[in-house]
C-alpha cells in the first residue's frame, strides 16, 4: 500500500519542474491528482513557462502509474479559474486531501519594470492564497496543505541596497516571506480540524527556472553572456554542502512526507531542503 494511497492531491504549476515531480512522486505512492498550470508565458518573466504539451506529458506520466489525473489550464492569479478546476477535479475524483501550492515565477533582472513586481507577487504569494482558499471548501478534515517557499526567504536581500532596481527579483523574496508568514498563521487557524499547513523551502533546484539566462546572469554578474557551465561554477555559493543544486525529487520527497499520515502532527513548519543554505547566513540561537 502506498504512503498516500486513496488520497487526492491538487497541485498548481504541475506541467513541469517541481510541480510535475510532485505529481509523479505522489502518484507513485497511490494518490490521484488534480493538476493545473497556466500553460502560457508571462511577459515580465524572461524565460519561457510551461505549455499545454508539458501539462499533457505530466498527465501521461501519472496515468502510466495507473493513477487518475484531471489536468486543467488555469492561472493561479485568477481564483475563479482554480475554483472551476477544483470543482471538475473533485467531481471526477471524489474528494480532496492534499493541496500543493507550487506555481511560481522568477522575473529576475527586471530593470525597474514594476509589472514584474506585480506579476511575481500575484503569482508567488497571492496565487498561493488563491489555491488554498479555493481548496478549503473541499479539503477533508485531516488534510494537508503544502506551499513552496524558497531559501531566498531566509537570505539577506542585497538588492534592497538598490531600491527599485530589480522589482521582480525583490518581489520574489517578498512573496516567499509573505507566504511563509501566511502559512504559519493558517496552520493555527486550521489546527482544530486536524488540517496541517507547512512550507517547503528549496535552495537552487535543477528546473527550467534555475536553468535560465536571467538566473545565469544573476549568479555570474561578472560575465556579459554567462553560459550554463559558467553559472554551475557559481551555484554552489548558495549552499553549505558543496553542490550546485538539489533535484526536484528531493523536494518531492519532502512534499510526500508532509502529504502522508506520517506527518499527521507536523504543522506550521518551515521545512528547509536547502543543502545547508540557511547555515551560511544564520548562527545558532537558543
Amino acid at each position: 500500500m502506498g504512503r498516500v494511497e486513496g488520497k487526492v492531491a491538487f497541485i498548481t504549476g504541475a506541467a513541469r519542474g517541481q510541480g510535475r515531480s510532485h505529481a509523479i512522486r505522489l502518484a507513485e505512492e497511490g494518490a490521484d491528482i488534480i493538476a493545473v498550470d497556466i500553460c502560457q508565458n508571462i511577459d515580465s518573466n524572461a524565460y519561457p513557462l510551461a505549455t499545454r504539451d508539458d501539462l499533457d506529458e505530466t498527465a501521461r506520466l501519472v496515468e502510466k502509474l495507473d493513477r487518475r489525473i484531471v489536468s486543467v489550464e488555469a492561472d493561479v492569479r485568477e481564483r475563479s479559474q482554480l475554483q472551476a478546476a477544483l470543482a471538475t477535479g473533485v467531481s471526477e475524483l471524489g474528494r480532496l486531501d492534499v493541496v500543493v501550492a507550487q506555481a511560481g515565477i522568477a522575473p529576475l533582472l527586471s530593470d525597474g519594470n514594476i509589472q514584474a513586481w506585480v506579476d511575481v507577487i500575484d503569482t508567488n504569494m497571492i496565487g498561493v492564497l488563491n489555491a488554498i482558499h479555493a481548496s478549503l471548501p473541499h479539503l477533508s478534515d485531516g488534510g494537508s496543505i503544502i506551499a513552496t517557499g524558497s531559501a531566498a526567504a531566509f537570505m539577506p536581500n542585497e538588492q534592497m541596497d538598490h531600491p527599485g532596481s530589480d522589482p521582480g527579483g525583490q518581489g520574489y523574496t517578498v512573496a516567499k516571506i509573505g507566504l511563509s508568514n501566511y502559512i504559519h498563521e493558517l496552520a493555527r487557524a486550521l489546527s482544530q480540524r486536524m488540517i496541517r499547513a507547512n512550507v517547503v523551502h528549496p535552495t537552487n533546484c535543477d528546473t527550467d527556472m534555475l536553468q535560465s539566462e536571467p538566473m545565469y546572469r544573476t549568479f555570474r554578474p561578472d560575465l556579459k553572456n554567462p553560459t550554463a557551465e559558467d553559472a554551475k561554477l557559481a551555484f554552489p555559493v548558495q549552499q553549505a554542502m558543496p553542490i550546485p543544486w538539489v533535484d526536484a525529487v528531493d523536494i518531492s520527497n519532502a512534499v510526500l512526507f508532509l502529504a502522508s499520515d506520517e506527518s499527521r502532527y507536523v504543522t506550521g513548519m518551515q521545512m528547509r531542503v536547502d543543502a545547508g543554505s540557511y547555515l551560511k547566513t544564520h548562527s545558532f540561537k537558543v
